[in-house]
């Protein structure tokens, strides 16, 4: 694409004085994009050969960036010393939207070379390594909805996310009208993007007031994952030059939520797809194993689909967010929908919400699906109805159940390690605890006067 670099292009861009500045970037624990940005000369210099630095807290904080006790990998006692930032050069990119800027994500290692195994690429690139092992590749597309306000970050803030004006009035699913007065915020998203380097296919309105989700092509998943999170950062920038603010929280208020579908599919060395074939549903064998995989961890991995207290408040009776562990033929009630044939066959997974790690999410994916193909699990009969009311099990309802299950997954810990595991679990109790000890605005109103 276009706004992709190789590193003699950016050279040649700093040499004309296209491009000053390099953003040298990497996920956080929350999937967050996060680094440092540097001169251009440097990055050349100094950067691209050598690494960055940065604190090793940067994995280990909660939302607020408060440094938490209790983690493996940094603590006061350990000095809170540094990562190494080692570039990607594959993944050099424009960024349109901020002047003279470019960006490269990073891996972390420690100062002895090692991965920092608990870093969200570290996890999805061992899950990767592992599918390698099979002669496999996977491929994955993320369709991230997102609500639009017309009221700036700063202003939203300190209303406390009160009272904010939504940027339509009403349902606006496949909407052209209502949604045309989005369009220029949605268009330099979109072109921003491409700029960028990615394929932005298109964009449609969705249920919810301001409700809107822009799709991009589907992409190798390591490659899907970073230009989610570049993509979920720029949007939140260009939405600040246009005076608005948008959230991708997975429930912002009781109307629909903002869900993150992904859709995953593998292909063998030749790149060919492997999915379909001549079995029932025009299935292949590994299809039917890597389906009952997914549906068999389904719970156990939950809290990567659903990391945060708010995941849970998307998951309702009849919203199109799913609650039931089940697989369905083109069935947008069930946790995982089948889509395609021949070779676009995949698998829709709808669990996830806006506030997915796309590679705590991918990884969760295929980690199920390696599960699958290894025990050659059977695969279920699909579910034909409304799977709300069918009476099969149920994913987690909060995060602290979803939390419990995957400490005594045995499938986790096989699939991702123990450090990464007890990080993760950490994490999530550090979430339940903030939660708890909370005040909410709904505790208020009920019991202020009237208890």
């Amino acid at each position: 694409m276009p706004g992709n670099l190789s590193v003699s292009e950016l050279n040649a861009a700093i040499a004309a004085d296209e491009i000053d500045t390099v953003i040298v970037a990497f996920p956080d624990a929350q999937g967050r994009l996060v680094g440092k940005r540097v001169s251009a000369r440097f990055f050349q210099e100094e950067v691209l050969p050598h690494g960055a630095e940065a604190c090793n807290y940067l994995l280990s904080v909660d939302v607020d960036m408060n440094t938490i006790d209790g983690y493996a990998m940094s603590s006061w006692e350990k000095g809170y010393g540094d990562m190494m930032l080692l570039s990607d050069p594959d993944t050099l990119r424009r960024m349109p939207w901020l002047e003279g800027t470019a960006l490269v994500m990073a891996d972390l290692a420690w100062q002895g070379g090692e991965p920092v195994v608990q870093s969200p690429r570290a996890i999805l690139t061992h899950q990767r390594d592992r599918l390698a092992e099979r002669g496999l590749t996977a491929y994955a597309g993320t369709e991230l909805e997102f609500l639009v306000f017309d009221d700036t970050y700063r202003d939203a803030w300190a209303r406390g996310y009160r009272d904010l004006k939504p940027s339509t009035d009403y349902n606006v699913d496949y909407d052209i009208l209502a949604s045309g007065r989005l369009e220029p915020l949605l268009r330099d998203i979109r072109r921003g993007m491409d700029g960028a380097g990615m394929y932005s296919e298109g964009v449609k309105g969705e249920c919810n007031l301001g409700q809107q989700e822009i799709a991009f092509r589907y992409a190798e998943a390591l490659e899907t994952a970073d230009q989610h999170t570049i993509y979920k950062n720029g949007a939140k920038e260009i939405a600040e030059k246009h005076g608005k603010s948008i959230t991708f929280m997975a429930k912002f208020n009781e109307r629909e939520g903002n869900s993150c579908h992904v859709h995953l599919s593998v292909r063998d060395q030749g790149g060919g797809p492997v999915m379909a074939g001549d079995g029932e549903y025009g299935f292949s064998p590994l299809m039917g194993h890597w389906i009952a995989g997914i549906l068999a961890t389904l719970r156990e991995f939950t809290l990567l689909y659903a990391p945060t207290i708010n995941s849970y408040k998307r998951f309702q009776k009849g919203s199109f967010a799913p609650t039931g562990v089940a697989w369905g033929l083109d069935n947008r009630t069930c946790a995982l929908r089948i889509v395609g044939h021949g070779p676009s066959l995949r698998v829709e997974n709808r669990v996830p919400g806006g506030d997915l790690n796309p590679y705590l999410g991918i990884s969760a994916i295929i980690a199920g699906g390696l599960h699958g193909i290894a025990n050659e699990l059977p695969l279920p009969e699909p579910l034909a109805g409304n799977a709300y009311t069918a009476g099969v099990d149920h994913l987690p309802t909060t995060l602290r159940e979803a939390a419990q299950l995957f400490e005594q997954s045995a499938i986790a810990r096989e699939a991702f390690g123990d450090e990464m595991v007890d990080h993760y679990l950490h994490q999530a109790r550090i979430e339940v605890e903030a939660y708890d000890a909370a005040v909410t605005d709904w505790e208020r109103i009920r019991g202020f006067e009237r208890l």
